[in-house]
């Protein structure tokens, strides 16, 4: 989860980059534009192409730092196709709370309480899958194992 946070905290630089350069060419000047789900697209393709591409060469920088990578069952290097339907999966974690959140208006604090309770919950059903691993890895055929830094010898 640590590495999960710090990849939040990373995510912020590609966040701001992709929506000034969708903002400054659809010249969208609020975020209650009209647009304002297109730049939700958006955001969702640029955040695809981030964790397709750094999975299918096995780790995100959070990754790195944590020590951590990503492989497919057999231990072998992700291909762009698992990661792409590991990606798909991992909206898992949010799309129940959002499905729920929008036919009902809920508040910002209302919001942020359902999302974060079903974080937690999909994080603790983890507990139950045998080797206790992010049930959208095991729908997707992936894992994640302890990484040691590679030696440039």
């Amino acid at each position: 989860m640590a590495c999960w946070l710090y990849e939040g905290m990373l995510l912020f630089a590609v966040v701001f980059i992709a929506g000034w350069l969708f903002s400054t060419l659809s010249q969208m000047r609020s975020g209650m534009d009209s647009r304002r789900h297109l730049l939700q697209a958006f955001l969702f393709i640029v955040f695809g192409v981030y964790f397709v591409w750094f999975w299918a060469h096995g780790q995100t920088l959070a990754m790195k730092t944590w020590g951590i990578r990503v492989v497919d069952r057999h231990g072998r290097a992700l291909t762009q196709g698992r990661a792409l339907l590991r990606y798909l999966l991992s909206w898992i974690w949010f799309l129940p709370p959002l499905a729920a959140i929008s036919p009902f208006g809920l508040g910002a604090g209302e919001s942020a309480v359902l999302i974060f309770g079903w974080v937690i919950v999909w994080a603790l059903l983890a507990r139950f899958q045998p080797e206790q691993q992010f049930w959208h890895d095991v729908w997707a055929g992936t894992r994640l194992v302890a990484s040691k830094p590679l030696s440039k010898s």
